[in-house]
C-alpha cells in the first residue's frame, strides 16, 4: 500500500480539499483509494459518537465505506485533552494510529493521509507531524497559504525544517495575481536549490474563501426575517453600512456577493444596499427593519438576518470565519478541482510520491 501525507503550514490553507481532489484523480485512475486523518482537533458529534468535522464530507465525496467516526481514530476534545495533561503515562496513540492506517489501507492502492490543522499540532499528545508521517512511512506534501513576500519563502522553509527528507515538495495556495512572477521568478528556483520541488501555485479565488449564507446564519446566531433563503448563497464580501445613504450605494456599488451590515433603524443604508448586488443584509441591535425593506428584499432574493450584537461585535464575529471556511461544499470543491488541474503539475506529483 503507497501512502501521501498531505499537510499545512498554517491552519485553513486548504489541506482537506486538496485531499479529496488528490483522492478523486487517483479513483478517476481507478485506484482503490483510503482515507484517513490520525489526528484531528476538530471534535463533532455525530449522535454519540466523536468525529472529525470534515469527516461526513470526506466519506460523501470519496465513496468511502468506513463510518465517519473511523476516519479520524485520535480526536482531541477539552476533556481527552486535560486527561492527557494529567496522565503519568501517556496512551501509545502512535501505535494505535498505525494499525488503524493498516486496517483501513486493506484492499486499498493508495491511502490519502491528512495531516492537523497545522505544523505546530499534536505535540501535546506526541503525534507530531513528523513523527506520525514517519512511523507511517509516508512522504509529505505540504500547502502553503501565500501571505505575503516575506512570509511564503519562511513557511516553505519552516516545513522544510521540520519534516527534513519527508517533505518531497510544496503546493502554493491562494496567490493573486500580482504575486506571480515572483513566485515563477524567484521563489520557485530558490526552492530547487533547497531540493524542495514546487508542484504548482493556485490562484487566489474570492469565491473559495466566501461564507455560505448558511455559516453566516449559524456564526451568528441569527433570526432569518425573509422566506426567500439559498442557504448555500455565497457572501464573498463583508462591507459596513455607517455612512449616507449617497456614499454607501457608490461603495455597494463596486462590491457585488457582499453582506451589508447595518442597524436595523437604517432604512436608508438597506434600500441603497438592495440596489446593488447583495447576497443578505445583516441587521444589527436587534432592530426590526421596515416591512417595505422586507417585500423589497423578498422581490430581490435578498437574505435578512436579524441579530441582537452591535455591528461592531457583528463584524469581528464574522471576521473569525471569513476566508477559513470548511470545503463543505460540493460547488466549491468542483471549483477547487478545475484549478488544481489547471495550476498543478499532478504527473510530477503522483510520480515522485509512486501513487501510479
Amino acid at each position: 500500500m503507497k501512502s501521501i501525507y498531505i499537510t499545512s503550514v498554517d491552519n485553513y490553507s486548504g489541506k482537506t480539499a486538496l485531499s479529496l481532489v488528490i483522492g478523486k484523480m487517483l479513483k478517476n485512475r481507478d485506484k482503490k483509494v483510503g482515507y484517513m486523518k490520525p489526528l484531528s482537533f476538530q471534535p463533532w458529534r455525530i449522535g454519540d459518537k466523536i468525529a472529525d468535522e470534515d469527516a461526513a464530507f470526506v466519506r460523501e465525496v470519496l465513496q468511502l465505506p468506513t463510518q465517519p467516526w473511523d476516519l479520524s481514530p485520535v480526536v482531541v476534545t477539552a476533556d481527552f485533552l486535560i486527561e492527557q495533561l494529567h496522565s503519568e503515562n501517556q496512551t501509545d496513540l502512535l501505535t494505535l494510529v498505525k494499525g488503524k492506517v493498516e486496517e483501513a489501507g486493506q484492499g486499498n492502492d493508495v491511502m490519502i493521509l491528512e495531516g492537523g490543522g497545522s505544523l505546530r499540532e499534536g505535540y501535546v499528545v506526541n503525534m507530531q507531524t513528523s513523527k506520525v508521517a514517519k512511523e507511517l512511512n509516508s512522504k509529505v506534501l505540504a500547502i502553503v497559504r501565500y501571505k505575503d513576500k516575506r512570509h511564503v519563502v519562511d513557511d516553505v522553509l519552516a516545513a522544510k525544517s521540520r519534516l527534513g527528507d519527508l517533505l518531497l515538495g510544496v503546493i502554493i495556495n491562494r496567490v493573486p495575481s500580482d504575486a506571480n512572477d515572483f513566485i515563477c521568478n524567484e521563489v520557485a528556483p530558490f526552492l530547487k536549490a533547497k531540493g524542495i520541488a514546487l508542484y504548482g501555485m493556485i490562484p487566489e479565488t474570492k469565491s473559495l474563501e466566501a461564507l455560505t449564507l448558511q455559516e453566516a446564519k449559524d456564526a451568528l446566531d441569527a433570526e432569518l426575517l425573509t422566506e426567500t433563503y439559498n442557504p448555500e448563497a455565497l457572501i464573498e464580501a463583508l462591507m459596513i453600512g455607517a455612512m449616507t445613504a449617497e456614499a454607501a450605494l457608490s461603495r455597494f456599488r463596486k462590491q457585488p456577493y457582499k453582506a451589508v451590515i447595518t442597524g436595523g433603524d437604517r432604512s436608508d443604508i438597506q434600500l441603497a444596499a438592495l440596489e446593488t448586488s447583495t447576497t443578505c443584509l445583516i441587521l444589527t441591535g436587534n432592530l426590526h427593519p421596515s416591512p417595505l425593506v422586507i417585500r423589497q428584499a423578498e422581490d430581490l432574493g435578498v437574505a435578512i438576518f436579524l441579530v441582537r450584537t452591535s455591528t461592531i461585535e457583528t463584524v469581528e464575529n464574522l471576521e473569525k470565519i471569513f476566508g477559513k471556511t470548511r470545503m463543505g461544499q460540493h460547488a466549491k470543491l468542483e471549483k477547487f478541482e478545475k484549478l488544481v488541474n489547471q495550476f498543478v503539475d499532478t504527473e510530477k506529483l503522483f510520480k515522485d510520491f509512486e501513487l501510479i
